[in-house]
C-alpha cells in the first residue's frame, strides 16, 4: 500500500487539532506514522497551518497520495504548485529561475490575500464589540431613566402625601380651634 499523507486528529472534544503525518495506507487513523509533516488548528480564522514545505514536496514527489482535506491544506500552502513546476522543469519546458519567479508571484499574491482576510476578520471583531458596547450604553441609560422617573414620581407622591397631611393638619387646627372658641364662650357665660 502506498504512503498516505494524512490529518491525525489530537485535542479535546469540540476542539479538534490534527498533526499532518505520512503513514502507511493500512495503518489507523491516530495510529503509526512515519514522518510528522506539520499540524493544522481548523479553529482560528483563517486556520493556522504549520507545514514543514520542503518535506511535503519530497513526500508528494514520491508518489505519497494526500487525503482530500490534505490536499487541500498543500494546494493552500503552495506544495502542489510547487511541485507542477517542478515536474515542468524537469521535462524542460521552463527554467529553474522562471519557476521560482512564479511560485514567489503567487506566494506574494497568497500572503497579501490571507492577511486581508486577517485585517478584514479583526475589524468585524471591532465592530461587533462596538455595537455590542453601543447597545449595552442605551440599554443602561433607558434603565437609568426609567429608575429617575420612578424615583421622580415616588418624590412627587411623598411630596403630595405631605402637602396633604399638612392640608389636613391645618384643617383639623382650624376646625380644633373653632369648637374650642365656642366651648369656651359659654362657659364664660
Amino acid at each position: 500500500m502506498p504512503a498516505r499523507i494524512r490529518l491525525q486528529r489530537h485535542g479535546k472534544k469540540n476542539q479538534p487539532f490534527y498533526h499532518i503525518v505520512v503513514a502507511d495506507g493500512r495503518a489507523p487513523r491516530d495510529g503509526r506514522f512515519i514522518e510528522k509533516l506539520g499540524t493544522y488548528n481548523p479553529l482560528t480564522n483563517p486556520a493556522t497551518i504549520d507545514l514543514n514545505f520542503d518535506r511535503a514536496v519530497e513526500w508528494v514527489k514520491n508518489g505519497a497520495q494526500p487525503s482530500d482535506t490534505v490536499r487541500r491544506i498543500l494546494s493552500y500552502k503552495g506544495v502542489l504548485l510547487r511541485r507542477h513546476l517542478q515536474i515542468g522543469v524537469e521535462k524542460g519546458a521552463i527554467t529553474q529561475e522562471v519557476a521560482d519567479g512564479r511560485f514567489n508571484e503567487w506566494l506574494q499574491a497568497k500572503e497579501a490575500k490571507i492577511a486581508n482576510v486577517k485585517s478584514e476578520a479583526e475589524n468585524a471583531a471591532r465592530n461587533t464589540r462596538k455595537a455590542r458596547l453601543e447597545a449595552e450604553k442605551k440599554a443602561n441609560e433607558a434603565k437609568q431613566s426609567a429608575i429617575a422617573a420612578k424615583r421622580q414620581a415616588a418624590l412627587e407622591a411623598e411630596a403630595a402625601a405631605k402637602a396633604e397631611a399638612a392640608a389636613a393638619d391645618a384643617g383639623e387646627a382650624a376646625e380644633g380651634d373653632a369648637p374650642a372658641a365656642e366651648t369656651e364662650a359659654p362657659a364664660e357665660a
